[in-house]
């Protein structure tokens, strides 16, 4: 095996310091991926440089390296963050009835959103250009999404086909609304938008259950 090769089967970037290692290694991890969201909030991506990114973080750059191999690994990894805490976020509130959690879910994500712009912008818009990577975590962060507002109104996860099309269609919609939110963020609260969005999410429910009667949509009495 040639260095070239031995170089490319070494343990991926994303879990370095985290399988088996200290917890103060967790911890590093952790202090340069919150700086990598402070920098990356104010600064394009091809703008910072994995010097500047070392000398913020206070730290070799070596080190940076040692856990993410580049900055576009970096990068990822600061997305990846991202994206679990938004699904945290918007997932809280499983104890509530079920009308009660389909608000929660959608207050959470507004509320990740208000308080992580640059993450939450990077997250939607597919991060540097059209990032194939980065698209992919969305997609898969859209379909968590999908699958635990499908828990809240019908009791499961499982998102039959018109279903489907009907929630990717309201959660679209959702991105684009809170992203001009952000931009004008004087217009509505966060309250007013809340409410609704969950308004529509309840008209969308609704159009589901007439053209499937399997799955109704909730109601208040619904535990």
């Amino acid at each position: 095996m040639n260095r070239t090769q031995q170089r490319g089967s070494r343990t991926p970037a994303a879990s370095r310091g985290t399988e088996g290692g200290t917890e103060r290694s967790q911890e590093r991890r952790a202090e340069l991926l919150a700086t990598g969201r402070r920098l990356f909030a104010d600064t394009s991506y091809d703008a910072l440089s994995m010097d500047d990114i070392a000398r913020s973080a206070g730290v070799a750059k070596g080190l940076i390296y040692y856990y993410f191999t580049n900055k576009r690994g970096y990068y990822l990894a600061i997305i990846e963050q991202a994206v679990t805490e938004l699904i945290v976020r918007a997932t809280s509130g499983g104890e509530l009835p079920r009308t009660e959690r389909i608000h929660r879910t959608i207050d959470g994500y507004l509320a990740y959103a208000q308080h992580n712009q640059a993450a939450y912008r990077a997250i939607v818009t597919g991060g540097v250009g059209h990032d194939e990577q980065v698209l992919a975590i969305r997609d898969r962060a859209r379909e968590q999404l999908l699958g635990t507002i499908a828990e809240r109104a019908w009791g499961h996860p499982d998102v039959p086909p018109l279903a489907r099309k009907a929630l990717v269609g309201w959660l679209s919609s959702v991105e684009g609304v809170t992203l001009d939110w952000l931009a004008h963020p004087q217009q509505l609260s966060r309250e007013q938008l809340c409410a609704l969005l969950t308004r529509t999410l309840d008209s969308t429910l609704e159009v589901v259950g007439e053209f499937d009667p399997a799955l109704p949509p909730p109601t208040r009495t619904d535990p």
